[in-house]
Formats: C-alpha cells, sequence, structure tokens
C-alpha cells in the first residue's frame, strides 16, 4: 500500500491591510526555507496574483489554479506547479478569484472549501497560503485551513490599527471553525532605523506583543522591490543584499521556534 501523506504545517500569511509586504514575505520566507532543503508549497489565493508573479509563472500556464482547487474543478496534484526555486511549488492564483465571494457564497460549507482541498495531502513540509487583503471568503478560507496566520506588519502608525481587527478575525476563526488555530507570529517589515517613527512603531508592537514578534525584521531595501519584476525571490536575485539576508535570518528564526514548539509540545 502507499504511505499516507505526511500533515504539513500550514499557514496563513494574512493582513487585512495591503501593501505591508504579506506577498513580498510569503515568497521570500518560502524561497528561503526551501533552499535550507525544505519542501515548501505556496498556495496564491490573491486575485491579483503576486505571489504567483513573483516565482515567475507565466499567466498562460497558471490555468484554473487555486480557484479550480476551490471550486472542486481540480485537486491539488494537479494544481500544484513547479517554482523557479528547488524544493518551492507553487498553486498558482488567477483572475477568476476575485468573484470568489459572491460564486461560492451558497457553496455548502463554503469557509471549508481549501481546508477540504488540502486533505488531500502533498508531500510538503510546510504549506504557506498567500492571503488577499482584507478579511473576506477567501481570507476566511485560509484561516479555516491554517494551524497558525503569519502577520506581516508595517513599521507605520496606520498598520496598528488594522491588525486590531484582524486578531478579532482570527479570534472569530478559532471560536467557532477553527480552534486549533494560532498565530505563528508578527514579522515588522520596511523597517528603517533611520526613521523615528518606524522605530517607535517597531517598539510599540514589541511592547504590547512580545515574543509573539519575529527578532528579525525585515528593513527597506531595493534589491526585495527590484526581485518579483524578474520572477525570482530575492535570496536568486541578490543573495548578498540586506533584504535576502534578512529572510534567510526570518527563515532561521522561523525553524528554530519550531523546534522549541515541538519541544514544548
Amino acid at each position: 500500500m502507499p504511505e499516507p501523506h505526511k500533515k504539513p504545517r500550514i499557514i496563513a500569511v494574512a493582513n487585512q491591510k495591503g501593501g505591508v509586504g504579506k506577498t513580498t514575505t510569503a515568497i521570500n520566507l518560502a524561497a528561503a526555507l526551501a533552499v535550507g532543503g525544505m519542501k515548501v508549497l505556496l498556495i496564491d489565493i490573491d486575485p491579483q496574483g503576486n505571489a504567483s508573479t513573483g516565482l515567475g509563472i507565466e499567466h498562460d500556464l497558471r490555468e484554473g489554479g487555486s480557484y479550480a482547487l476551490l471550486a472542486g474543478e481540480a485537486t491539488l496534484a494537479t494544481a500544484i506547479l513547479p517554482a523557479n526555486v528547488e524544493n518551492l511549488s507553487i498553486v498558482p492564483a488567477v483572475p477568476d478569484l476575485i468573484g470568489a465571494d459572491l460564486e461560492f457564497s451558497q457553496v455548502p460549507r463554503r469557509e471549508f472549501l481549501l481546508r477540504d482541498a488540502l486533505a488531500q495531502g502533498c508531500d510538503a513540509d510546510v504549506v504557506f497560503i498567500d492571503c488577499p487583503p482584507g478579511l473576506a471568503l477567501l481570507t476566511l478560507n485560509a484561516l479555516v485551513a491554517a494551524d497558525a496566520v503569519l502577520v506581516p506588519l508595517q513599521a507605520e502608525f496606520f498598520a496598528l490599527e488594522g491588525i486590531s481587527q484582524l486578531m478579532r478575525s482570527v479570534d472569530m476563526v478559532k471560536r467557532s471553525l477553527n480552534p486549533q488555530l494560532e498565530i505563528e507570529g508578527i514579522v515588522l517589515t520596511m523597517t528603517d532605523k533611520r526613521n523615528n517613527l518606524s522605530e517607535q512603531v517597531s517598539g510599540d508592537v514589541r511592547t504590547y506583543f512580545k515574543d509573539k514578534v519575529f527578532e528579525t525584521a525585515i528593513p527597506r531595501n531595493i534589491r526585495i522591490t527590484e526581485a518579483p519584476s524578474h520572477g525570482i525571490p530575492v535570496l536568486l536575485y541578490d543573495f548578498r543584499s540586506t533584504g535576502a539576508q534578512a529572510y534567510l535570518a526570518l527563515a532561521a528564526e522561523f525553524l528554530r521556534r519550531a523546534r522549541a514548539r515541538k519541544e514544548l509540545a
């Protein structure tokens, strides 16, 4: 008999505010872990498809992508495509996802579509779900399917308002739909030590959320913003850049936290 699929750790990368480095973090953390030897799957459920573009997936190769997966028109195995990093795969996004809220509104168990699709299993060690901004049905599906939520948070004042709403949504999902859901951590992004406000916001976040905040912060770095236009993670674009090194450090901390969690379990 074939061996059953192992259960990967599933992490939703979410923030209801756009432009906070969510997709950038999903791409580059996934790539850094893959470079380190882990098998990683990235599922792009953002209709903009930026994660798919950032990993070099051409539009004519995406076909049904994650939309077909949610609609039951594709299996997880058939929806997965290889990315341009060894050990990294992706389920790409397609524009059809734009109408998901309306199209799936009357579907039974509409909040569980992604969880049911992922129950088919895969050989990944970790699965990242890149969510769209906002807290509508697609993000709700990710939170219901996930073991944990990773929150990229831009070091600016308005980001603090958005995270409180996200945390309330996580609590709601945990109470009613996914009791196992937890906070994987908060990653400060676009930090600038020369900017007093950035430093103040970072300090406030660390004071309030304490050890939920990763020690590693992602700085503003031009190489991070340039890499997606070449369809590759920053690690492949400029390995020596401060942005690439920050994501390698974040991956190392991610693994340390995973080991500590198993020791405490």
